[in-house]
């Protein structure tokens, strides 16, 4: 197939390979690869040797999908933005859901957290306060667990 021609893109080259569009935003071109996958990336155009190429479009979209990361949103919720995004009505209400149950996910998370600093405390307390045994109760509560 013939190469279709890509808008200017000021600085960076028309048509991009996976291989700079990777490093433009600095991530491997396995995460390019895996977005592509999962339906969240795909190249604007075809080479005549059919390599992926990618433009402007594709180089914002790849921007959005690692701000919204960033923001905590998981690949998903980030396939549903990008649909929002795209629409002509303001997808608000929707939004503020998938924040919502981000936020309730993250403070699941971090309740769990929480729970496991407490364990590793006492932990850290019972080894200080056995370390002059020379025998670790720490690794001996833990092998005790284990056989059970």
């Amino acid at each position: 197939t013939p190469l279709r021609k890509l808008p200017k893109m000021g600085l960076l080259s028309t048509e991009l390979t996976i291989g700079k569009l990777a490093r433009e935003l600095g991530v491997p071109i396995s995460t390019v690869r895996f977005y592509e996958r999962r339906g969240l990336l795909k190249p604007e155009a075809r080479s005549g040797s059919d390599y992926r190429l990618y433009g402007p479009r594709s180089l914002e979209t790849l921007r959005f999908i690692r701000s919204a990361q960033a923001s905590g949103f998981s690949l998903d919720d980030i396939a549903i933005l990008l649909k929002f995004e795209q629409g002509r009505l303001s997808p608000c209400r929707e939004v503020q859901d998938l924040i919502g149950a981000r936020m309730r996910d993250l403070d699941k998370r971090l309740k769990d957290l929480r729970r496991v600093q407490a364990a590793l405390r006492r932990s850290f307390r019972k080894c200080k306060g056995g370390e002059r045994t020379g025998r670790c109760v720490v690794l001996s509560g833990l092998r005790s667990r284990a056989r059970r």
